[in-house]
């Protein structure tokens, strides 16, 4: 995820931020997907008993995501068929699907008569998971939230930038098909494309100052750091309105992980790693920020943007609603049913204690490092709580996929 999460808070990041500390990281946008979703390998679903169906968020953000999802829906085409391991539903049968569901917790049944109801009129299909057996690996993902300033001064003094007019991206697969997909980034030097300058220089040589605007000023480098690897944020302002930022670019050089660094350099246990390990190692030795961070050259670009965030669909995200999977087995805007982990506390010094999580959530986002029948991740929303969240979440689980039985179709 180019950065974690991209222009639509997605794709760039996919990878579950516990994870992408770790790994490689955002990914350009990904391609539209084909008029029909492709079939879904025979492995990645398949028909099994419904889990228990009580979710633990109660009926909190459900219907705001199935009507973000509802609306997808009924842009696509009705014949559209999206898999479902060995079967394919078309649209029209999966907006039906969304609907009834809808009409049903508009009624806030208690949780013993929703769950007769959904296993009397409901399909359940379980994820194959990484080892085939349904393990499915769960991370998280979230949206920054930063104070900041629209002019700087000796406190608010670390620009968020916006993409500079140098900035030059080159699709590859205009000039060749076995390079479809395929971009690089860079700026003219005369008559040359060269590379696009890294982290390092852009921030110590001050490069960006006479090629791109500043949307405002933050004082944490830190969590401007990783405002760039979510791809995506809000800046709080003083008069108490937020500035929120869509990802707009990036400088086109890879990204480094600062995590895999510090494991490495002993400096924080593989098995201790997690954003807020990372954090309180820099907040410790602040004199080593620079370096750590200049170990990623990677340098992400923004955008004002009248909302979000927003996921691989175009549709706004629902903090512990919204669900990101591999588009190319999962069918999206679905409705999902996940079994996993959660922090049962939400204060950064504690220890986190990790509690069950059960929980109904809509396919509506995906990620670079979100691939296969095993991996899932789930929006946390904004602020710290979300970012604890997001950033320790690394738990095997379960994963379903709801669909209203063909029989049941009929009014």
């Amino acid at each position: 995820m180019t950065p974690l999460r991209s222009p639509v808070l997605r794709l760039l990041a996919g990878a579950g931020f516990a994870l992408v500390l770790l790994a490689g990281c955002p990914a350009p946008p990904p391609a539209p997907p084909p008029a029909e979703a492709p079939p879904a390998a025979p492995s990645a679903l398949e028909r099994a008993p419904c889990p228990r169906l009580e979710d633990d968020l109660g009926f909190a953000g459900l219907e705001e995501a199935l009507a973000q999802s509802i609306a997808w829906l009924k842009r696509q085409p009705p014949e559209r068929r999206f898999p479902f391991g060995p079967d394919r539903y078309p649209a029209a049968h999966l907006l039906l699907s969304l609907e009834r569901f809808r009409d049903l917790i508009s009624r806030r049944p208690l949780a013993g008569g929703l769950e007769a109801q959904l296993e009397a009129d409901y399909l359940c299909y379980r994820a194959s998971g990484r080892d085939g057996a349904g393990r499915v690996l769960y991370t998280g993902y979230y949206e920054p939230v930063l104070e900041g300033r629209l002019a700087p001064n000796a406190e608010f003094r670390h620009p968020v930038w916006g993409r500079p007019e140098d900035l030059i991206t080159v699709e590859l697969g205009d000039f060749a098909e076995r390079l479809r997909g395929e971009r690089i980034v860079g700026r003219l030097e005369g008559k040359r494309l060269v590379p696009y300058p890294e982290r390092r220089d852009i921030e110590e040589r001050g490069l960006l100052f006479d090629r791109a605007r500043p949307l405002a000023y933050v004082r944490d480098p830190v969590g401007l750091f990783f405002l760039h690897v979510q791809g995506s944020g809000k800046i709080a302002l003083e008069n108490g309105q937020t500035l929120q930022l869509a990802y707009d670019g990036s400088n086109g050089r890879p990204y480094r992980s600062i995590g895999r660094l510090l494991i490495a350099e002993g400096k924080i246990a593989a098995e201790e790693m997690s954003l807020p390990a990372i954090r309180r190692y820099l907040e410790d030795h602040p004199q080593e920020i620079p370096r750590v961070l200049y170990e990623n050259p990677s340098y992400v670009f923004f955008r004002a943007a009248p909302e979000g965030p927003l996921g691989a669909l175009g549709v706004r995200l629902t903090a512990g609603r919204s669900l990101a999977l591999d588009r190319t087995l999962f069918p999206e805007a679905a409705l999902a049913f996940a079994v996993t982990r959660k922090p049962s506390s939400g204060e950064p010094a504690a220890p986190l204690a990790w509690v069950e999580a059960r929980r109904f959530l809509l396919v509506q986002d995906t990620g670079s490092a979100i691939t296969g029948p095993g991996r899932a991740d789930i929006f946390w929303g904004a602020g710290p709580e979300a970012e604890l969240a997001a950033g320790s979440l690394k738990h095997p689980g379960s994963l379903y996929l709801l669909v209203l039985r063909p029989d049941r179709a009929s009014p």
